[in-house]
């Protein structure tokens, strides 16, 4: 047994992060994780290893389809399934690794094994006991399912799954178009797959820009990707490692069955809190299953904290970490802040799409005055000289005061060229301060500088 000034459950971005954090501000830190590795989620099946895929998957489609444009002739690569895969896992590996440096570093303790709080103050690891002051829970998330959809992690796949199929399958139907099902749709349809994404609502990307939805459906269109809109699931079968799906149409509710060798669930995720024993303990939760927290991020009992995917708010690994880096400094009796106002949305297809602050629908709902500085890319030299014309950049600034309200941005590096505009809404800045700031030629980036002088006089180059 143990003592600390704070011990962490789960050692995902947020739960690293905030166990760094506290270790910074002189607190003895400890971190409970059960896994092999460290990373949560994130590192280890989720954020890292898909944008390894994305990125090979992306280098093949170059190789098939623009370096013959650009003078680079000869015979595409084959794919060498293994080897991919190999590619990701030591993706992975360096990552974790580095974890685990800057745990030593910090002098963060890492407990191995799965935790259980018996009571405030105390946490329980295998048969040891250790005490805090603080605990905070960091605990992430798994993904959902739905009712009929049984996964076995072979033919019916959550992301987890995906990350590691056996080969690339010659057919895959992702139920869901979220980030999660679009960005693993693309890369086994640049591997050469037949992907049709089944998505019960009448839009991909729930909750984005409208303008943004319907570009971004007809680019993953044109890459391959086959959709049916406004589907309700019913039910999985597998037999002889072969799937059917089975939906409804709402128009009409007609029923129709898709088969595929591969199923991708990407239905979003839940709140993973299994034997933390929070019943016990009387912590109050919301309606979702999620632990309901303070401003200060204090659970209903006092010293129990809660960041991340077990709280309310959107399920990234970003705004995990500022509240991780946020609780540290509360923890520490200093004033912890997350502005949940600017917190960046990225999806890593090609061509990347990103989003922070209010869309055009949510500022109508709100009755807030807006204008819209729009530009395409097609008006930017550097994206058509790397074949990546197609997408736009949305400003959307407050009519009266022309300060930055939101943004939305389909095209090149666009998970990028959103901070930009995330530290321009942190200030407080207008549309003219981004418009008046010079900007280095040729970048992708001048067209958010255009966009900016949309919102004035006019762009320049349309």
């Amino acid at each position: 047994m143990a003592n600390y000034d704070v011990i962490i459950i789960g050692a995902g971005p947020g739960g690293y992060v905030c166990a760094i954090r506290c270790a910074q501000l002189g607190l003895k830190t400890a971190c409970v994780e059960g896994r092999e590795t460290l990373g949560g989620t994130c590192l280890n099946v989720g954020c890292i290893p898909s944008k390894a895929l994305l990125h090979a998957s992306h280098m093949l489609h170059e190789a098939e389809h623009n370096f013959a444009a650009m003078g680079l002739k000869g015979k595409a690569p084959s794919v060498d399934w293994p080897q991919m895969l190999a590619y990701k896992d030591e993706t992975i590996g360096t990552n974790t690794k580095g974890i685990e440096f800057l745990f030593k570093k910090n002098k963060v303790d890492w407990i191995k094994g799965w935790a259980s709080i018996p009571a405030a103050g105390k946490v329980k690891v295998g048969e040891e006991v250790h005490e805090a002051k603080a605990i905070i829970i960091a605990s992430g998330s798994e993904p959902a399912s739905l009712p009929g959809v049984e996964v076995d992690e072979k033919t019916v796949v959550t992301s987890t799954g995906a990350l590691a199929l056996a080969k690339v399958p010659k057919s895959m139907v992702v139920i869901g178009a979220g980030v999660i099902g679009l960005e693993l749709g693309s890369v086994y349809a640049r591997l050469g797959a037949e992907v049709t994404v089944v998505e019960y609502l009448d839009a991909i990307t729930p909750g984005m820009d409208g303008e943004v939805q319907k570009t971004f459906q007809r680019i993953l269109k044109k890459q391959g990707l086959n959709f049916v809109m406004g589907a309700a699931v019913q039910k999985t079968e597998v037999n002889r490692g072969k799937a059917k799906v089975t939906y409804k149409l709402k128009k009409d509710d007609s029923e129709h069955v898709l088969e595929a060798e591969t199923v991708l669930v990407a239905t979003g995720r839940k709140p993973y809190t299994q034997g933390l024993g929070l019943d016990a303990l009387g912590i109050e939760m919301t309606k979702r299953g999620q632990i309901a927290v303070g401003k200060d991020w204090q659970t209903s009992v006092k010293g129990i904290y809660a960041i991340g995917d077990v709280i309310e708010g959107p399920m990234l690994a970003h705004k995990a970490e500022d509240e991780g880096m946020a609780v540290a400094e509360q923890v520490a009796g200093k004033h912890g802040h997350v502005n949940y106002g600017v917190i960046p949305g990225v999806i890593y297809t090609t061509p990347e799409v990103a989003t922070v602050g209010a869309t055009e629908d949510s500022l109508k709902a709100a009755g807030v005055a807006y204008k819209v500085g729009k530009f395409s890319f097609m008006g930017n030299a550097r994206a058509k000289a790397v074949f990546q014309g197609e997408g736009f950049v949305k400003l959307l600034a407050d009519k009266e005061t022309d300060r930055v309200l939101g943004c939305h941005i389909i095209g090149p590096g666009a998970g990028d060229l959103i901070h930009e505009i995330c530290v321009a809404m942190e200030f407080g800045a207008s549309a003219e301060d981004v418009a008046l700031t010079c900007h280095a030629h040729p970048t992708f980036s001048e067209a958010v500088r255009e966009a900016a002088l949309a919102c004035g006089d006019g762009p320049i180059h349309s």
